[in-house]
């Protein structure tokens, strides 16, 4: 998983188009950074008052849940099955 940019590099970009005056473009050609990433950070910039990441990863619910995981985790457990058969059943379902 990628991480993201050190805080310094951050504040080095924001400083320079904030209190330098260059622009996004010209930053991050300085600072050898995308310029989307110094249009982001900016942006996050105004938006908060730091150009700090936001959260990476965290939780993430199941996909099914309820009555249909239950019924799939019982189909899976019931024997064979093929892709079609799974799909049928599920249209005999209504799903």
């Amino acid at each position: 998983m990628a991480r993201p940019y050190s805080m310094d590099l951050r504040d080095r970009v924001v400083a320079a188009v904030a209190r330098d005056g260059l622009s996004c473009h010209a930053a991050a050609g300085c600072f050898g950074v995308a310029v989307s990433s110094a249009v982001k950070w900016m942006q996050r910039y105004r938006r908060t008052g730091t150009a700090a990441p936001g959260q990476m990863g965290g939780h993430r619910p199941r996909a099914i849940v309820g009555a249909h995981r239950q019924w799939l985790i019982g189909r899976c457990q019931g024997g064979d099955f093929t892709l079609r058969g799974l799909v049928a059943e599920l249209a005999e379902r209504g799903r």
